[in-house]
């Protein structure tokens, strides 16, 4: 069942789920068909990588740095403006009551900001080098040519998190759902299937 659903509650989510023998047989057959093509055509599967991490990591990486940038400036200003009203304060243009009330403001503020500054930078790092870990996928596919079950190693191993979004009817036993698997190193690699060779063209679907 939806582990946001189980977690937050109604409000924020539904309760969809999915059958467990079900999901796992679309892991194992997803697992087999990306591994397969990182071994066989790893010149092409490192190209695709590139390709989609040149323009996803791009957005993502620009869109991090800019609320990394945000957030450190705003850092910034708190400690100028709890300065400015601890002088004002002390000189008597702002009420000792006015003092608290704003101060515990800003200091909240600050908090929480010094908390996500961090996070941010973290990930921050992650997606940078997340760019040329293709080898570290292709490598571990080489030692996993065969991959017979869906062991708690392999799932750690391989893949980073699972989306399993509703049916699009609700209650409904033969309806469409959607699975997004999300491979470490490499991301989502929904439309991509193994190469095959025709003649001297090599294609990715």
């Amino acid at each position: 069942m939806c582990y946001t659903y189980k977690k937050k509650g109604k409000d924020i989510c539904s309760s969809h789920y999915i059958r467990e023998q079900d999901l796992i047989h679309i892991i194992l057959d997803d697992l087999r068909r990306v591994t397969h093509f990182a071994r066989q055509k790893e010149t092409l599967f490192a190209e695709y990588i590139n390709r989609k991490n040149s323009v996803e990591l791009r957005r993502e990486i620009t869109g991090l740095q800019r609320e990394l940038d945000a957030a450190r400036r705003r850092d910034a200003e708190l400690t100028a403006l709890f300065k400015r009203l601890y002088e004002d304060n002390v000189l008597g243009r702002v009420t000792n009551e006015q003092f608290r009330m704003l101060s515990a403001d800003y200091n909240d503020e600050q908090k929480s900001l010094r908390v996500s500054i961090p996070t941010k930078e973290a990930r921050l790092q992650k997606l940078m080098d997340s760019s040329s870990n293709v080898d570290a996928f292709i490598d571990k596919a080489k030692r996993y040519t065969e991959i017979q079950e869906l062991t708690p190693e392999i799932l750690r191993l391989f893949i980073s998190r699972i989306e399993v979004g509703e049916k699009s009817t609700k209650y409904s036993r033969t309806a469409e759902q959607a699975i997004r698997i999300v491979y470490r190193d490499v991301g989502i690699m929904d439309n991509v299937q193994p190469a095959e060779e025709n003649g001297e063209q090599e294609h990715i679907a």
